[in-house]
C-alpha cells in the first residue's frame, strides 16, 4: 500500500512595508507550519494565495506607509476577491473605515466601523500591555478549539469596538468590551500579538493554516 502523498505547507505573502515586526512574525507563522514568503513589492500580492498584514505604531503613519508602498489597491482587489487574508495589531485596525487616532485618514474599508481609544480610567492604564483572556463569539475559524481559558498578549490603545457589524471572533474586555479577533468572510485579524501568546497564539496561527490549506471561508 503506497503511502499518502505529503501535502506542502501552505504558502502566505507576509507584506514588509515598513511598518510591522515581519521577522517576528515571520517566525511564528512558520512555526505554525505556513511557508511564509516575505515581500515588500506590491506585484506580488495578486499571485499570494493568502495574505498577512502586519501592523504596529500610529494609525496615521502604518496607513501612509502602506499607500506609499504600493499596497492599498492590490490588497483591496485581492481581498475583495476572496483571497483569505490575516491582519495582526494596526494590521487588524486597517481594515476598518478608520481611526480616533488620526481623524480624517482613512482606512481600507473592508469592514464598516471606526476604531476607538481607550478612555483613561483609574482602574486601567492606557495602553493596555499584558494577557486578557479571549470570549469566543459566534464561529471564527481562527478560535475553532481554544478552550474557555484563552489568554492572548496585547499592547494597545486603540480597539474595535462591539457594535462593530461582526458576528464571529473573540471579545476582550478592558474596561469596555471589544473585538480582540475577527473573521468575516475571508478577512481575518486579531488585535493582539500571536507571535507573544504562547500556545494560544500558535494555535490562532494554526486555523489560520487551516483555512488557508482549506482554501474556505465562513
Amino acid at each position: 500500500m503506497s503511502a499518502a502523498p505529503v501535502r506542502a505547507a501552505p504558502e502566505v505573502l507576509l507584506l514588509d512595508y515598513g511598518a510591522g515586526n515581519v521577522r517576528s512574525a515571520a517566525r511564528a507563522l512558520e512555526r505554525a507550519g505556513m511557508t511564509v514568503r516575505v515581500s515588500d513589492n506590491p506585484a506580488d500580492v495578486p499571485h499570494a494565495p493568502a495574505l498577512v498584514v502586519p501592523g504596529q505604531g500610529h494609525f496615521r503613519q502604518v496607513m501612509e506607509t502602506f499607500d506609499r508602498h504600493g499596497f492599498h489597491a492590490p490588497v483591496m482587489d485581492a481581498a475583495r476577491a476572496g483571497v483569505p487574508l490575516l491582519g495582526i495589531c494596526v494590521g487588524m485596525q486597517l481594515l476598518f473605515d478608520g481611526s480616533e487616532e488620526a481623524p480624517g485618514v482613512p482606512g481600507l474599508g473592508l469592514i464598516a466601523g471606526q476604531v476607538k481609544k481607550f478612555g483613561a480610567a483609574p482602574e486601567r492604564k492606557v495602553p493596555q500591555m499584558g494577557w486578557n483572556a479571549l470570549q469566543a463569539r459566534g464561529d471564527s475559524p481562527l478560535l475553532r478549539g481554544l478552550g474557555p481559558d484563552a489568554y492572548a498578549y496585547f499592547v494597545h490603545s486603540y480597539y474595535v469596538p462591539l457594535d462593530t457589524a461582526v458576528e464571529h471572533g473573540a471579545v476582550t474586555n478592558y474596561g469596555v468590551p471589544f473585538w480582540s479577533a475577527i473573521s468575516r468572510g475571508n478577512l481575518h485579524a486579531a488585535q493582539f500579538h500571536p507571535e507573544k501568546s504562547g500556545a494560544v497564539g500558535l494555535a490562532l496561527l494554526s486555523n489560520f493554516r487551516r483555512e488557508v490549506a482549506g482554501g474556505g471561508s465562513l
